[in-house]
């Protein structure tokens, strides 16, 4: 009867041990789980906040330019060869020939001016010169009958020497008469004004009956102007750093705000060889031709050119530049993503981009937009794959 009574309860109490050894073990695992759990989190975060310590950096590559830049200038047209027309004798304009914009020939009668005084002035010279020559005429045959006498020792040497310098004396008057004739004769043929050479006459100021003056400048008025435009003359100013790319020979595309899209060739005749103080640039002379009339001369015009490519620039987004105590300087990536820092030139300013001179090559890898505190030697990580400067400028 004992026996068979303590054997139901002897296997209980060894299955309850068994299962709190089970839960021990079990919690024993949870532990450990745990711990394993926040070590590999601790782990992580460190490794998480190393790298975090580590600057990231975008990774641009310089760009080389395939072609030269371009260089945009205004300048100004002007007539191959322009004439202001003066009176050269005074009195009243008699009639004008041609109006502004008429073509004219070299010789063309432009305008006639009535000349009164003139007149007057040259039938006097006329009367002087034939009183003249009278008084030469009896000078001539009175020496020429003293020289006869001296022969038969009528009359004294010193008395033929006097009419004979009487002679001369009078021919000298006659001279002088002549050429008082034909200067009048010179001055009243100004009285036809005519054209110097062929062209347009770009300006009249004058009319019929008007009182004008023998002169120019203050003393007298400019009656018309003529101007040669079938090849027109660009003057542009070239600052000093661009001077030695524009020499004679060299072409240029010019452009009007009349013919937008439309482009004429020009080409440098010659430069000033010498740079203004004030401004810093040097006058350059081109030709542009103007067969069809279509430009105008005294116009605005802007003049591009093509300067050659330098061999050692390469552009770079101008946010990739840093300027402080070193000057200015761009920030590269070495081999071993380490920063070093590059001093540069820059030697054309494109606005978000820069042509850069010196100091950098196509070969380097640029930072963009390089962190504040960033020093050489930094180690770095980068962000993204390599780009081309081309997508920034």
């Amino acid at each position: 009867m004992s026996s068979e009574s303590a054997s139901p309860l002897v296997i209980p109490r060894r299955r309850l041990r068994l299962a709190g050894i089970v839960a021990v073990l079990v919690v024993i695992g949870v532990i450990a789980a745990g711990i394993g759990i926040r070590a590999s989190d601790a782990s992580h975060l460190k490794t998480w906040t190393d790298d975090q310590a580590v600057p990231t950096v975008n990774i641009i590559q310089p760009v080389r330019e395939a072609k030269g830049p371009t260089l945009n200038l205004p300048s100004r047209l002007e007539a191959f060869t322009s004439a202001p027309i003066f009176a050269r004798v005074s009195g009243y304009v008699k009639s004008w020939k041609v109006d502004i914009g008429g073509t004219v020939k070299s010789g063309q009668l432009l305008a006639e001016i009535e000349t009164p005084e003139v007149d007057q002035q040259l039938l006097q010279a006329r009367a002087d010169l034939a009183s003249a020559k009278a008084n030469a005429s009896l000078a001539n045959t009175t020496a020429k009958r003293w020289q006869a006498m001296l022969g038969s020792d009528s009359v004294s040497k010193q008395e033929v020497d006097e009419r004979t310098g009487d002679l001369a004396a009078k021919n000298a008057l006659v001279d002088a008469a002549q050429a008082n004739v034909d200067r009048l004769v010179a001055t009243k043929a100004f009285a036809r004004i005519l054209a110097p050479f062929d062209g347009v006459v770009t300006a009249r100021t004058t009319d019929i009956g008007q009182l004008v003056n023998a002169g120019s400048g203050g003393v007298g008025q400019e009656l018309f102007a003529v101007s040669d435009v079938r090849t027109l003359r660009v003057y542009v100013q070239v600052p000093q750093n661009y001077a030695p790319d524009v020499q004679a020979g060299k072409t240029a595309n010019l452009t009007v705000p009349e013919y937008p899209g439309q482009t004429f060739t020009a080409k440098v005749l010659a430069t000033a060889g010498s740079v203004n103080a004030q401004s810093g640039t040097t006058l350059v002379q081109l030709l542009v031709d103007n067969s069809k009339g279509k430009l105008l001369p005294g116009g605005f015009a802007n003049i591009q050119f093509s300067l050659p490519v330098q061999a050692d620039a390469v552009r770079v987004p101008a946010s990739a530049l840093v300027f402080d105590s070193r000057g200015l300087v761009v920030a590269t990536l070495g081999g071993d993503n380490h920063v070093h820092f590059k001093k540069v030139t820059i030697s054309r300013d494109l606005g978000d981009a820069v042509e850069i001179g010196s100091g950098l090559s196509a070969d380097d890898r640029v930072i963009d937009t390089p962190p504040d505190g960033l020093v050489d030697g930094d180690s770095v990580q980068v962000a993204v794959t390599a780009k081309k400067a081309a997508a920034h400028g």
